[in-house]
């Protein structure tokens, strides 16, 4: 079965869409875009897919933590 993101990718059909941003959200996005050699368009869509999963491990009763082996620590993350 295909999310709805999925359907719209493998069909092709792109829509367009105006996002408001603060500076620092801006700056935050433009980094990390050239960080990752990434258009900021694809920067967001691999967010967007990223919450997408997240989302539906959480609703499928998963947990979403971070580790660090190194000093044997683990958090769980609350996502709203």
């Amino acid at each position: 079965m295909y999310t709805g993101y999925e359907e719209a990718l493998m069909a092709g059909t792109k829509r367009t869409m105006t996002l408001n941003l603060t500076a620092v959200e801006m700056r935050v996005l433009e980094e990390l875009a050239r960080q990752k050699d990434l258009s900021k368009t694809a920067v967001l869509r691999q967010a967007l897919r990223l919450y997408q999963l997240v989302d539906a491990r959480l609703a499928a009763g998963g947990k979403l933590y971070f580790e660090n082996e190194a000093k044997d620590e683990k958090a769980e993350l609350m996502v709203l």
